[in-house]
């Protein structure tokens, strides 16, 4: 297995569900990475390099707290890329 930081797919399993909530946000593949690198430049990295650190690592994030942690920071970083999107507004 390569090292993988868990944080990282843990936020992109969760943007859907957060822009769900912001119907007016842009979720072109722009915005959507964009939010995506400024969540994870808010949360700490989780980084693993076998199966079983995944495993123990996932049902960590899985836990409420940490799951509302995550689901915060990716909401504020939508709300900030629909303030400051980085192409034109339609």
């Amino acid at each position: 297995m390569k090292v993988k930081n868990c944080m990282e797919h843990f936020v992109e399993e969760n943007i859907d569900a957060v822009l769900a909530q912001y119907p007016e946000a842009c979720n072109c593949e722009k915005c959507q990475r964009d939010i995506l690198i400024l969540a994870l430049n808010h949360l700490p990295p989780k980084y693993v390099a076998t199966d079983k650190g995944d495993t123990y690592t996932r049902l960590d994030l899985y836990n409420q707290d940490q799951t509302l942690a995550v689901i915060r920071e990716i909401a504020k970083a939508v709300e900030i890329i629909m303030r400051n999107p980085r192409h034109e507004v339609k």
